[in-house]
């Protein structure tokens, strides 16, 4: 298992449909804006590598990456309200950016909203940097919002993530 994911104290599992239910009420209770069910299910069926965190065997967290051609693509964290600021969603991005790299991915990107600071100080410290922007890419209150497009290396030692 992976030290981060040890350290806070998460144990991580492959998701199956049969947690979308549950999954699902992790996702709209922290996004006012949530993934469908139907695009959760989706990312199964494609194969791409979907995780539970549970703690205290109650799932609180859940993260999705496609892994192909040398890369990953981080396309969702999601950490509980309750269960947040406290290492959950970086044990996450660590053991899946770690699973991805074993896989052969050289380079993580990943979209973030502009606006998510605490998201965005995560992957800052977890050596994302922006590469780019996508103009009005997620829904929001009022309209739409831009999305930071962060990337990361993952290969040889400059890649390594600290504790790794």
């Amino acid at each position: 298992m992976n030290a981060a994911i040890e350290q806070a104290g998460l144990a991580l599992r492959e998701m199956r449909e049969a947690d979308l239910a549950t999954v699902m009420m992790v996702e709209r209770a922290a996004y006012p804006h949530p993934w469908s069910e139907g695009v959760m299910r989706d990312c199964l069926r494609a194969g791409y590598d979907c995780r539970v965190g549970e703690f205290d065997g109650r799932p609180v967290a859940h993260a999705v990456v496609s892994v192909a051609v040398g890369e990953c693509h981080v396309l969702n964290i999601t950490v509980h309200p309750d269960c947040q600021r406290r290492g959950f969603g970086r044990a996450l991005l660590r053991a899946l950016v770690e699973r991805a790299r074993a896989k052969g991915a050289q380079t993580a990107f990943l979209e973030v909203r502009a606006s998510n600071t605490a998201a965005r100080a995560l992957y800052e410290a977890e050596g994302f940097c922006e590469i780019g922007r996508r103009r009005g890419y997620y829904p929001a209150a009022n309209g739409r919002e831009d999305a930071l497009v962060l990337a990361r290396e993952l290969g040889g030692m400059h890649g390594a993530l600290a504790g790794d």
